[in-house]
């Protein structure tokens, strides 16, 4: 079987209702398709999403479609790590991170929903299963929502059988924080697991005395304190702070990961699909994690359920509220029976 075409297109729309965390709105649904094509007549895709700045879709379009297609054209689909292997090299002058990486991540992913549907399983199946279904957690606490609307949003993912909730923190003072979540808990009850995600707005200090209020409010982890790239900075935290920092969604590559686990500035590892680099990276850094005793949750959740689903160390998967007819099974997303890198819904 030989790759014979790749075909991108892009979609970029205003966001129809703009959510907040504490560094940026996140106004559009931008999305990159990929569709890879062969000479046996197998396809497979990938989809790329963006929630800021309109032009990014068609910008990484054009560098999957002027700089990759024309490098995996005319090679095996199945040899997934040696075509991985060659982009890098590719991108090596330019830099195999950012947009490189989001496009390195659209093929792999594509590449993996292919081989998936040229042997009739779905993708979780071939990297070899440790369970059927993935413990969800709701991520419906965004900036915007006043505190009413937290609580409306914590309740509804409670109603729909989510294990707990994530909420955003760092919008205001500590004080707006801390009413936000005693908000949050009064919801889901004491015994729920409560998440809180920073999204790298503070610096060491602030991160420090914001933790040692969250970790008084029994909150499960606290996510991104700091500048993703600021291993030093995590490390130290992890060591004055007893709840774990959960961290890894803005990390590119494995490589990346390897300091910070091996120094242990992470308790909690986050990569995302389209940064660390797809469906290969992703796993090798769960694997990686796994080693280090640290347990992984995604940035995001549909394909990388079929990571999650065959990593040893999974602990959650993240989601939004359910779209309707969607459900969960005591808590867990269920894994898909389609062939390819399909989710559940």
């Amino acid at each position: 079987m030989k790759i014979t075409a790749v075909h991108v297109d892009v979609t970029s729309e205003p966001k129809a209702h703009p959510v907040r965390d504490a560094i940026q709105l996140l106004d559009r649904d931008g999305v990159t398709r990929v569709r890879i094509e062969t000479d046996e007549g197998v396809s497979g895709e990938s989809t790329t999403y963006f929630g800021r700045v309109e032009s990014s879709p068609a910008v990484l379009a054009k560098i999957v479609r002027e700089q990759f297609a024309p490098v995996i054209v005319g090679e095996d689909p199945t040899v997934i790590r040696g075509i991985r292997e060659r982009l890098r090299e590719l991108t090596d002058y330019q830099g195999s991170a950012g947009l490189s990486a989001y496009g390195m991540s659209a093929i792999d992913q594509a590449l993996w929903d292919l081989l998936g549907k040229s042997l009739g399983v779905p993708v979780w199946k071939l990297l070899g299963a440790r369970r059927t279904a993935i413990p969800a957690y709701a991520m419906v606490g965004w900036l915007e929502l006043d505190v009413a609307g937290l609580e409306r949003v914590s309740a509804r993912a409670m109603e729909q059988g989510f294990r707990g909730v994530k909420m955003k923190v760092g919008g205001g003072p500590l004080t707006e924080d801390v009413r936000r979540i005693k908000a949050v808990r009064a919801v889901i009850g004491p015994d729920a697991p409560l998440m809180v995600d920073a999204n790298q707005a503070f610096g060491y200090a602030e991160a420090l005395r914001r933790g040692r209020a969250y970790e008084e409010l029994d909150c499960r982890w606290y996510e991104e304190p700091l500048a993703a790239g600021d291993t030093d900075g995590h490390v130290r935290l992890a060591e004055k702070l007893d709840i774990p920092i959960a961290t890894g969604e803005n990390r590119y590559g494995q490589a990346a990961f390897r300091d910070l686990l091996a120094r242990g500035g992470a308790g909690v590892v986050q990569p995302d699909l389209r940064r660390a680099g797809g469906v290969t990276d992703c796993f090798e850094i769960g694997l990686m994690a796994a080693g280090f005793g640290v347990p992984y949750a995604s940035h995001g959740g549909g394909p990388h359920i079929h990571v999650l689903a065959a990593l040893p160390n999974t602990i959650y998967v993240e989601s939004g509220l359910l779209p309707e007819g969607a459900r969960l099974v005591d808590g867990c997303y269920p894994l898909p029976s389609a062939p390819g890198l399909s989710a559940s819904w």
